[in-house]
C-alpha cells in the first residue's frame, strides 16, 4: 500500500517538475534583457525597533528580540508566516489548520508566544495593528522582508495585548524589479495536496522621489480528510483511564441502534430489519474494537483552505524632510468541506405505532408489553454538516513622516480596516421539526405515513422521517428537519497616532533619546445570525448575535539615557524607561510601564534587563457575546455524584477588568570580535498575569465551587431542594497565569573554505532553544502545572524543552539547508490520569535544496525542493489536535522562483 502511495507521489512530483521547468525556461528568456535591481539603503525614518518607540540607529532595546529574515522564514516551505513561526521554540501552534478542523476558527493563523493564548501576542505590520484578529494568512509573505519577535512584554511601547510579546512583520517597501513563484506540495500519504503562486513588482517614479510596490499570492491546500487517514490519530480516545485505539460510539450506529427493551442492542439494516450490533468491548458510551461509528471516519484532520492575499504600497518624498506612505491590503480565505455530525446519542424515544417500524418489530414489542424504546443514530445520511466559510480582510493606511531641526523626527498615521467572517453550516437538525417528523404514524384515512401533528393540523407542513436503516431518510424529510446556522460578522478597526522622536540633549556618555506621542483607536463588532439561530431553533448548534464597540485613547513616552561609557566593565551603560496611559471607555484608565538597562561589559559582551507592567483589555467577543444556551451532563458532587442534565448560559461580560502582567527579562549577548560571525544570547523570562479573562467549563464550575471557591458558586443556581438548575460560564476575571524559563540562541556564519580548504560559498549554523521551568494557572483554590502536558491543544500545555538546530550552505549554484526540531519527552495530558500518558522525545528532520540557474544562462531563476519531517515520523497516539506534533507525515514541496 505504501509503495503505491509513493508511486503516486512520484507521478505528481514529476508532473509538477515539468510545469516548473516551463517557468524556468520562460525566466531564462526574459533574463536576457532584465537589469539587476539597485540596492536600497535605509534612512533613519525606516528604522523600527520592535521592543521600543526609540528609533535611533544602533539602539539595542533591553527587551529580547529575535529577527527572522525572509530566508529564515522560507525554511520548510510553510504555507504562511504563522506556520513558519510555529517552528520556533518560543511559539505554540494553538490555532492552526491542524487544530481547527472541526471548529468555527477553521484555518485561522494567529500566533501564540509562550503558550499564553493568541490574544496575548500582539501582531503588527511595520509597527501598526492589523484588522484581521492577528491572522497572518492576511499578509502576503512574498512582500515580507523580516519578522521581529519581541519575547517579553511590550505594552508600554505598543499598548494592550503585548503581554507575552510582539510579532512585528516588516514589509519590503523598497523592492525594485519583479519576482514570480510557483510551488507544489504533497504528503507521503498522497494527500494535503497544495499549489501556491506568488508575484511582486516594484519600481521608482518621479525621478526616484517615489516608490511603488505590489505583491500577492494564491494558495490552495486540500487538507487531510478524514482523521482516520492517519493510524495514530483517528478513533483514538481516553477510555477507562487509557488512550485507546478503535474507539466508537456505543449509543449510536449507522442506520440506528435500539437501546432498550426486547430488541436492545440490535441495529437496523438498510432494509429496516434488525441484526445484533457488535459492541466490541463496551465502556459507558464508547465501544472499543466493535462497529461503533465515529466522526473521525468522516471529519477533517487538517483544514482544507483556499486563500489569496495582496498588498500595495506607495511612498513619495514631498521634500527631503517629508515623506508620505499609503498602503492597502486585501485578503480572502474560503472553503467548503465536511465538518461534523449532528447525531442522536440515545436521546430519542420511538413509539410502537411509528409508521416506519416493521410488523415484526411491533409484534415483538407487543409480546413483551412494550410501547416504546430508546434509540440512537449516527446521522451520516441525514445531518452531517458541512462548513462554508469566507473571511475577508481589507485595511488601508496613510502615514506621514518628517524631520525637522538637527535631531527630530515625527510621524503620524491613520488606518481603517475591516474583517468579515461569514459562515454557513448546513445540515443541523431543527428541534421542533425533527421531533414532529420522528413522531410519525399511519394515517387512518390514506394508510400512508404522516406526522402525528398532521392529524390535528393538516397545514403543519410536516414531513415524516424514516430513521430505520442507513439511507432510509428521504430527501424531502431531510430538507424539512435540517437547516443552516448562519453567521455574518464584521469587525472594524480605526486607529490614529502621532509620535515625536529625537535627541534633545547630549551627555558625556552620548545623546539622550526620547519618544512620545498619542494614539487612539476604535474597535467595533457587529455579528448577525439567521432567524433560526436567533430563535434557538436548532437542536445542538447555533450561532449567537453580538454587537458592541470600545474606544481607547493613549499617551506614551519613552527615554533612553546613556549613563557612562568607555570605562572598565561599564563600556556602554544605558538606561531605558517607558510609560503609557490607556483610557478605555469600557473600563477606565490603566497604566503600563517598563524600565530596563543595557551594558557592554567588554567588547561584544552585553547584558540586558527589563521589568515591565503589561496589560490586556478584553476583546470584543469577551465583552459583547450575547447569551448562549446549551445543556450539559454534569456530575454533581453535592448530590453524591448524581449525573444531571443542566442548562448552561454562556456569553460576554461587559464588566471585565483588564489583565495585568508583571514581566522580568534578564539576559546576555556575546559577539566575540575575535570570531566574526558568531553570536550568542541567553535570556531568562518570568511572566505573572493577574485577573486572567477566561471561561470555565460547567463541570469545572461545579467542581471548583464544591472545593471552596465561593466566587464561582455565584455562577451556579440550585432550586429549593439543592438540585442544579443552571450554570453560567460567561467570561470572568479569574485565574492567575505564571510562567518562567530560558531562551538561548547560538548562530554562526563564515566562508566555507574556513572549514574545508578550497570550498566555495558560505556556511550558516543556528541553534535556538527554549526551556520552560513552569507554566501554571491558579484560581485561588487549585493550581495546575502545564509544563510537559503537550499532546492536547485545548489547554495551556508546553514541552519542557524545544530546540531548533539548522545548518546551511550556499554556493554559486547550489544551496542546502538541514534542520532538526527537537521536542522533549512529556505527557499527552497531565491534568487527567492516563495510564499510558507518556510521550517520548521527538526529533523531526527537514531538508531543503536550492539551485540558482544564473550560471547556466537563466538569470534570476531559482529551483528548490524541500521536505519537512524527512523520515516520515508518525505522531504520538491520539495527537489529532496537538499543537506540536506533525500529523501529516513527510511533506515534499518543489518550486521555482524567478526574479527580474
Amino acid at each position: 500500500m505504501r509503495n503505491l502511495v509513493l508511486s503516486r507521489l512520484n507521478t505528481r512530483l514529476i508532473s509538477c517538475s515539468s510545469a516548473i521547468a516551463l517557468l524556468s525556461c520562460a525566466g531564462a528568456a526574459l533574463a536576457q534583457t532584465a537589469e539587476p535591481a539597485p540596492e536600497q539603503t535605509a534612512s533613519v525614518s525606516d528604522i523600527v525597533v520592535t521592543g521600543s518607540r526609540i528609533d535611533r540607529a544602533g539602539f539595542e532595546a533591553p527587551t529580547p528580540t529575535v529577527r527572522l529574515t525572509a530566508e529564515d522564514l522560507s525554511v520548510g516551505a510553510r504555507p504562511n508566516i504563522a506556520a513558519a513561526l510555529n517552528d520556533m521554540p518560543q511559539f505554540r501552534a494553538t490555532t492552526s489548520p491542524q487544530t481547527t478542523g472541526t471548529n468555527t476558527g477553521a484555518g485561522n493563523a494567529p500566533v501564540d508566544l509562550r503558550g499564553l493564548g493568541i490574544s496575548r501576542t500582539l501582531v503588527l505590520i511595520d509597527g501598526r495593528r492589523v484588522s484581521s484578529e492577528n491572522d497572518l494568512n492576511s499578509i502576503p509573505s512574498v512582500l515580507v522582508k523580516s519578522v521581529d519577535v519581541v519575547t517579553g512584554g511590550a505594552s508600554a511601547a505598543w499598548g494592550s495585548g503585548a503581554v507575552a510579546g510582539v510579532v512585528n512583520v516588516g514589509i519590503d517597501r523598497n523592492f525594485t524589479g519583479g519576482k514570480l513563484g510557483a510551488e507544489y506540495g504533497i504528503s507521503s500519504y498522497d494527500d494535503a495536496e497544495q499549489v501556491r503562486y506568488e508575484g511582486a513588482w516594484g519600481r521608482g517614479f518621479a525621478d526616484g522621489r517615489g516608490h511603488f510596490v505590489i505583491g500577492g499570492e494564491y494558495l490552495n491546500n486540500d487538507g487531510v480528510i478524514p482523521k482516520n487517514s492517519r493510524p495514530n490519530i483517528g478513533r483514538w480516545a481516553t477510555v477507562n483511564g487509557a488512550l485507546t485505539p478503535n474507539v466508537g460510539m456505543a449509543d449510536a450506529a449507522y442506520g440506528g441502534l435500539i437501546l432498550s427493551g426486547v430488541n436492545n442492542g440490535k441495529v437496523f439494516n438498510p432494509d429496516g430489519t434488525l441484526r445484533p450490533f457488535n459492541f466490541g468491548t463496551k465502556s459507558g458510551s464508547n465501544t472499543v474494537g466493535g462497529e461503533g461509528p465515529s466522526n473521525d471516519d468522516l471529519s477533517p484532520l487538517v483544514t482544507p483552505q483556499q486563500r489569496y492575499t495582496a498588498m500595495a504600497s506607495a511612498t513619495y518624498e514631498v521634500s527631503d524632510t517629508l515623506r508620505v506612505t499609503a498602503d492597502i491590503r486585501h485578503s480572502r480565505m474560503w472553503n467548503n468541506y465536511i465538518w461534523f455530525g449532528d447525531h442522536d446519542r440515545g436521546d430519542l424515544t420511538i413509539g410502537i405505532d411509528n409508521a416506519f417500524l416493521s410488523p415484526a418489530i411491533r409484534s415483538a414489542m407487543a409480546a413483551a408489553g412494550e410501547t416504546s424504546f430508546k434509540f440512537g443514530r449516527f446521522n451520516s445520511d441525514l445531518s452531517y454538516s458541512t462548513i462554508d466559510f469566507e473571511r475577508l480582510t481589507t485595511q488601508a493606511t496613510l502615514a506621514v513622516d518628517g524631520e525637522f531641526g538637527r535631531n527630530w523626527r515625527w510621524g503620524a498615521y491613520y488606518s481603517h480596516g475591516e474583517f468579515e467572517n461569514n459562515i454557513d453550516t448546513p445540515g443541523f437538525l431543527l428541534k421542533t421539526q425533527f421531533a414532529n417528523a420522528v413522531d410519525s404514524v399511519i394515517d387512518p384515512v390514506s394508510g400512508k405515513p404522516v406526522c402525528r401533528v398532521t392529524l390535528t393540523n393538516a397545514n403543519s407542513g410536516c414531513v415524516p422521517i424514516n430513521l430505520f436503516g442507513l439511507g432510509s431518510p428521504s430527501q424531502e424529510a431531510i430538507d424539512y428537519v435540517t437547516g443552516t446556522p448562519q453567521q455574518r460578522a464584521t469587525t472594524k478597526l480605526d486607529s490614529v497616532g502621532f509620535s515625536l522622536r529625537g535627541e534633545p540633549v547630549t551627555l558625556p556618555a552620548g545623546d539622550v533619546s526620547v519618544a512620545f506621542g498619542f494614539e487612539a483607536r476604535k474597535e467595533s463588532l457587529k455579528q448577525t445570525v439567521s432567524e433560526l439561530d436567533a430563535a434557538k431553533a436548532f437542536k445542538t448548534f447555533s450561532f449567537s448575535a453580538m454587537a458592541g464597540d470600545f474606544t481607547v485613547k493613549e499617551a506614551f513616552a519613552e527615554v533612553l539615557v546613556p549613563i557612562v561609557r568607555d570605562l572598565p566593565i561599564l563600556n556602554n551603560l544605558q538606561f531605558n524607561a517607558a510609560a503609557r496611559i490607556s483610557d478605555y471607555d469600557t473600563t477606565g484608565s490603566i497604566w503600563s510601564w517598563k524600565v530596563g538597562a543595557t551594558n557592554e561589559f567588554f567588547p561584544g559582551f552585553r547584558g540586558r534587563i527589563t521589568q515591565s507592567r503589561d496589560i490586556r483589555s478584553a476583546n470584543l467577543s469577551e465583552l459583547f457575546t450575547t447569551t448562549t444556551i446549551g445543556y450539559n451532563w454534569i456530575n454533581d458532587p453535592a448530590k453524591n455524584g448524581a449525573n444531571v442534565y443542566v442548562l448552561n448560559n454562556g456569553g460576554g461580560n461587559p464588566n471585565l477588568l483588564p489583565e495585568t502582567a508583571d514581566t522580568l527579562t534578564l539576559g546576555v549577548t556575546y559577539a566575540p570580535p575575535s570570531i566574526p560571525g558568531l553570536n550568542l544570547s541567553l535570556d531568562y523570562y518570568s511572566i505573572k498575569i493577574d485577573d486572567v479573562i477566561t471561561t470555565i467549563a460547567p463541570q469545572d464550575l461545579v467542581n471548583r465551587c464544591n472545593s471552596g471557591n465561593t466566587a464561582l458558586c455565584a455562577k451556579i443556581e440550585r432550586d429549593a431542594g439543592g438540585n442544579l438548575v443552571r450554570t453560567m460560564s460567561t467570561f470572568v476575571n479569574l485565574a492567575k497565569y505564571q510562567t518562567d524559563g530560558v531562551d538561548a540562541e547560538v548562530s554562526y556564519s563564515s566562508a566555507a573554505d574556513l572549514w574545508v580548504p578550497g570550498a566555495t560559498g558560505r556556511l550558516k549554523m543556528r541553534l535556538v532553544g527554549t526551556w520552560v521551568n513552569s507554566l501554571t494557572t491558579d484560581d485561588g483554590i487549585t493550581e495546575i502545572e502545564y509544563v510537559k502536558s503537550q499532546g492536547y491543544s485545548f489547554g495551556l500545555g508546553v514541552p519542557k524543552l524545544r530546540l531548533n538546530a539548522s545548518l546551511g550552505w550556499k554556493g554559486e549554484v547550489f544551496g542546502v539547508d538541514l534542520r532538526a526540531r527537537y521536542i522533549s519527552a512529556g505527557n499527552y495530558n497531565s491534568t487527567i490520569p492516563i495510564s499510558n500518558n507518556h510521550i517520548d522525545a521527538f526529533t523531526y528532520v527537514d531538508l531543503g535544496v536550492t539551485a540558482d540557474l544564473a550560471k547556466y544562462g537563466a538569470d534570476g531563476v531559482e529551483l528548490y525542493a524541500k521536505a519537512t519531517n524527512l523520515f516520515d515520523k508518525e505522531p504520538p497516539v491520539g495527537a489529532s489536535f496537538s499543537p506540536y506534533y506533525d500529523v501529516i507525515g513527510r511533506y515534499v514541496t518543489v518550486g521555482a522562483r524567478y526574479r527580474f
